[in-house]
């Protein structure tokens, strides 16, 4: 048994932030199918306690579902296929960025759907043609698509022989969004519109240079080290490192130089491909994402 149990953390250990979301949103679409099961009630309701509602009264009376909402699914193929999607997305992200970039694009992307999709209800409450509760991880999903859309507009990608740059895609993806605004689906097309638009500044900004999902990374580490119960070391005298490199500890300076060399080769491939990579700097990608 204790092998067994040894074995699933090391397989947990090895899953990238993406896939370990998938597995979130799996287990927490089991959650509502057991509770529907074993109290049985109906599947709509069975997570309405994570689900985000459309008036900011009822939200301020449970805010976590500002976040939680993007892990929760009703619908098998609703899950499916935001899942399908997520995974291979994933598969460029941890290739491409580290895992706080990552993480900061999808959720900041469900945040933001979320909060376009509440205050789009209190501004135009009669143009939804639905007003319940919003749920699905639809939001981040386009988040973190409309990012690569973005990043590398001029990336192609394969659909059997067919091939075509990135850009297309999201063009595709936004108007389908904007176009559902007058289906039957007009507030997930809101929170999806929410996650576009926060997966293109970000990229936009981050070519520039800034992460604007900074501040977000530190507000997420310092909530998290509320719950850290690590003893904290004594404190010890420390000598001065004499050994530096232009004025900056060794570290440091690798640190600097490597994310030097990862904006250089994310460049060469927004302007020529990730095919036109060398097999070396193709590794150092791979490295660099892990």
């Amino acid at each position: 048994m204790t092998s067994l149990t040894q074995d699933i953390q090391d397989k947990l250990k090895q899953l990238t932030a993406y896939e370990k979301i998938i597995a979130i949103n799996i287990v927490v679409f089991f959650i509502g199918w057991c509770i529907t099961v074993v109290f049985d009630i109906s599947r709509s309701s069975s997570l309405n306690w994570l689900e985000l509602p459309n008036e900011f009264s009822s939200f301020l009376l449970k805010p976590w579902s500002l976040v939680t909402y993007g892990f929760t699914h009703i619908e098998f193929w609703h899950l499916f296929m935001n899942m399908f999607v997520l995974y291979f997305v994933g598969r460029s992200f941890s290739n491409l960025f580290n895992i706080k970039i990552s993480l900061n694009i999808y959720f900041l992307g469900i945040i933001s759907g979320g909060l376009l999709y509440i205050v789009s209800y209190a501004l135009f409450p009669s143009f939804f043609n639905y007003g319940g509760s919003l749920v699905g991880a639809s939001a981040g999903v386009r988040a973190t698509l409309i990012f690569l859309c973005a990043y590398m507009p001029n990336h192609e990608v394969r659909l059997g022989s067919l091939r075509f740059k990135l850009m297309y895609v999201g063009f595709i993806m936004v108007a389908l969004d904007l176009f559902g605004l007058f289906g039957a689906n007009s507030g997930g097309n809101v929170a999806h519109l929410g996650g576009d638009l926060l997966g293109y500044f970000y990229a936009i900004r981050l070519r520039q240079g800034i992460d604007i999902g900074k501040r977000f990374e530190k507000l997420m580490d310092a909530f998290f080290s509320l719950f850290s119960f690590t003893k904290k070391a004594k404190l010890k005298t420390v000598y001065k490192d004499k050994s530096k490199v232009g004025g900056y500890e060794r570290g440091e300076f690798n640190q600097f130089n490597n994310q030097k060399k990862i904006d250089i080769i994310l460049d060469k491939i927004s302007k020529s491909g990730y095919e036109s990579l060398t097999k070396d700097e193709k590794e150092f990608l791979f490295r660099a994402g892990k």
